[in-house]
């Protein structure tokens, strides 16, 4: 604990030998000042908070203006102290820093997502300017949540502490403060899930009873081991903490006592070379747990993490964890980005540099660009921040960090944005592989780009990242207003050519006031196109005296031709409500085909017609042979999943039965019984003993379709059915 400004000094000399006590004292006393009168919750007064965190600064070895910082952390917000008087009396760099905390404030209430999304923001850009803001806010936080228990409130006691896991625990673990990362997380257990906390206490107190000889057995005999083969070391034993077990067991689905690595052992040696000496050294002599090693001093964690992870069927067949590191890592692990100014105490700016390099903050930064929407950022970075890795290379050997469940797609947005938009294909170890498929630890990646490509929608279903995410929405919202235009644009046309008028965009700009949230011609047709604006409305606008005798509903497309929006967002009516496709740009006109009438289960292929939109095939239609020169208007389309309720679409079915009384009868009671209804029939051929026909069968999907294929061929009446195909 940090009572005073002698001890915060005496503390900073440890390791700041030269540092000039005055200005350190100066802020105290400030400090002390400007908060007179205010308290915090606990009773003391409020200065003591901004000493801690200087104190919980001091321990990471921060250099002399983070500490006057975290000192004048709440001036500038709760007190009337400026940004000239404290650039003034200290320095620019401590009133800068100073400044870019306080613009932080608190994040707010998880409900107000819009709020806390922008206030996310203002966290990035401010530590993409000097990370010593965000070590000064995950201090402060610190100190906040070991000081939680004097709230009140239960409900803003677990609102600081979720945002304290969601948040702050995960940005901490980004920038390497593993000891701030842990004592984040086991405070905000426990008073997120106090219950579970308690409980594996108490087995983890029992464990240490039961087992404490065991720990010490193994210590002795991994020390033993590694001075026989000469390697000069120190073997240690860590309980794993508390809310690292709990996330095990709710991953893995097991119970606490299903766990066999509570305790991680330690090597620590003095060099790097007796790291791969220790590991041989302890595989030599006993089992090795497969696929659970894992090399961070060849390929560092982007936080800086270095060490040797393996598992192996220890002293007395226990199965254990061990980390093998040297003491240099090993000060690293704990103090993280902090080590830089630790160890380059005379040159903060290269320290400033280095910490810019983390890629993690460039594709944050480069999402915020992206994201138009506070939530959209808010979510996308989530997905950046809280996942587990996965490590890819590419073929030249560089080294890219990824979410587990990342995909070539998340890859390629990991190089460059542009080598995400142009990809076309991927090879994972020198094989071509899916777009979907989930990369593994240690996969070697090669993206195929191409000039001509652009991001697409169906990659949204499968990708991980939030940088590749907010491209493809980009490229998608992009699309979706060209998409808009053009057929608002051609609906527009038909309308003027139906009532007897040439179409200009002349026309159409003298009207654009008179629609809400347009503000040229363009607004209008992606309006028109995206069913927001009528496009008969549009026209009576500019010609209003012009008696129409026609219907709407006879302009837009023509009447056998069912239509449906593509666009899941746009509200329904009726009990009957279609399928969505997936694959298309929101908003699309989608025709299905008449040739083939495709059902929801076949596999199916969109062709663009301009301005009237896509025409669902099914793949083996004969009709897609009159398109084959022309691939360009080929569109890969599924049918969507969910909880729309389908409706009915009609399949073709190509019947023979024979000719005897009752047999029609007997066709169409199978079909009611089976969930169908005719909705058309045409006999085609008859005969003394046969008759041909074509039945349309209003169904849900294929599935339902074949189930009533398989009950008419059942029935001794039906000689033969068979799907219609080109009819």
């Amino acid at each position: 604990m940090t009572s005073s400004a002698a001890d915060l000094v005496s503390q900073i000399h440890s390791y700041y030998p030269d540092a000039d006590p005055k200005p350190i004292e100066d802020a105290v006393e400030f400090a002390k000042v400007k908060h007179e009168g205010q308290t915090r919750k606990s009773g003391e007064p409020y200065y003591t908070h901004p000493l801690e965190v200087a104190g919980i600064l001091a321990d990471m070895k921060m250099d002399p203006a983070t500490i006057i910082t975290a000192i004048l952390h709440d001036t500038l917000e709760d007190t009337d102290a400026t940004y000239e008087e404290i650039e003034k009396k200290f320095s620019p760099e401590v009133a800068s820093l100073v400044n870019g905390v306080s613009k932080l404030t608190k994040i707010e209430s998880q409900t107000v997502e819009g709020k806390q999304a922008e206030n996310f923001r203002k966290l990035l850009l401010a530590m993409s300017e000097d990370i010593r803001v965000l070590l000064v806010k995950l201090a402060d936080r610190l100190h906040n949540m070991q000081t939680l228990h004097h709230h009140s409130k239960p409900e803003k006691r677990f609102r600081i502490a979720r945002e304290t896991i969601d948040i702050y625990a995960p940005l901490a673990e980004r920038v390497g403060l593993h000891k701030i990362k842990e004592d984040l997380e086991d405070l905000a257990f426990s008073y997120l899930n106090g219950e579970a906390r308690d409980s594996i206490t108490n087995r983890l107190s029992f464990l240490r009873q039961e087992g404490s000889d065991l720990v010490n057995v193994i210590i002795t005999e991994l020390t033993r081991i590694i001075q026989d083969a000469g390697i000069k070391g120190q073997v240690t034993g860590r309980e794993k903490t508390r809310y690292s077990i709990w996330k095990k067991m709710q991953r893995k689905n097991v119970s606490f006592e299903q766990l066999s690595d509570i305790m991680a052992f330690r090597i620590v040696v003095e060099t790097v070379a007796e790291c791969y000496h220790a590991l041989g050294v302890v595989h030599s002599q006993y089992s090795v747990v497969p696929g659970r090693f894992k090399d961070y001093i060849s390929t560092p964690k982007p936080n800086g993490y270095r060490s040797i992870h393996t598992t192996i069927i220890g002293p007395e067949n226990q199965r254990i964890e061990i980390q093998i590191r040297t003491q240099e890592m090993h000060a690293e692990a704990d103090l993280g980005v902090a080590a830089h100014w630790a160890y380059k105490q005379t040159d903060v700016k290269s320290a400033i540099n280095e910490a810019k390099k983390y890629r993690w903050m460039r594709e944050l930064l480069d999402i915020l660009e992206q994201d138009q929407r506070p939530e959209d950022f808010w979510e996308n970075t989530k997905l950046e921040l809280f996942q587990e890795q996965v490590f890819a290379f590419t073929p030249k050997g560089d080294l890219f960090e990824l979410p587990q469940g990342s995909t070539p797609i998340d890859f390629a947005y990991a190089i460059h944005s542009d080598v995400g938009n142009r990809c076309i294909g991927a090879k994972i170890n020198g094989r071509i592989a899916p777009l979907n498929t989930k990369l593994q630890n240690g996969d070697q990646v090669e993206i195929v780009t191409a000039k001509t490509q652009n991001p697409s929608p169906t990659w949204e279903r499968f990708v991980v990242t939030g940088k590749a995410r907010s491209h493809i929405r980009r490229f998608i919202r992009q699309q979706q207003r060209s998409e808009y235009m053009t057929l608002g644009k051609a609906m527009l046309q038909k309308v003027f050519k139906t009532e007897g008028y040439e179409f200009t965009d002349k026309a159409v700009a003298g009207i654009v006031d008179q629609f809400r949230e347009c503000e040229n011609v363009d607004d209008v047709y992606a309006g028109i196109g995206s069913g927001n604006i009528v496009a008969r409305d549009v026209f009576r606008s500019i010609f209003p005296a012009h008696k129409s005798e026609q219907e709407a509903s006879r302009i837009n497309l023509p009447e056998d031709i069912p239509t449906v929006r593509a666009n899941l967002n746009q509200p329904r009516s009726g009990k009957q409500q279609p399928m969505p496709i997936k694959g298309l740009i929101p908003g699309m006109a989608v025709h299905f085909a008449r040739c083939c009438h495709p059902l929801p289960g076949d596999r199916i292929v969109g062709i663009v017609t301009t301005g009237k939109g896509v025409t669902v095939h099914t793949i083996d239609c004969e009709t897609l042979e009159q398109f084959a020169d022309t691939p360009e208007r080929w569109i890969d389309v599924s049918w969507g999943e969910g909880q729309d309720s389908p409706e009915n679409r009609i399949g073709r079915l190509m019947v023979t039965i024979s000719n005897t009384p009752g047999a029609l009868g007997t066709l169409s009671t199978v079909i009611g019984k089976s969930g169908g209804n005719i909705t058309n029939l045409k006999i085609t051929s008859r005969s003394v003993d046969f008759w041909d026909m074509y039945l349309d069968v209003s169904v849900l999907d294929t599935k339902h379709l074949n189930n009533i294929v398989a009950a008419l061929r059942a029935t001794p009446q039906v000689v033969s059915v068979e799907r219609a195909r080109g009819r």
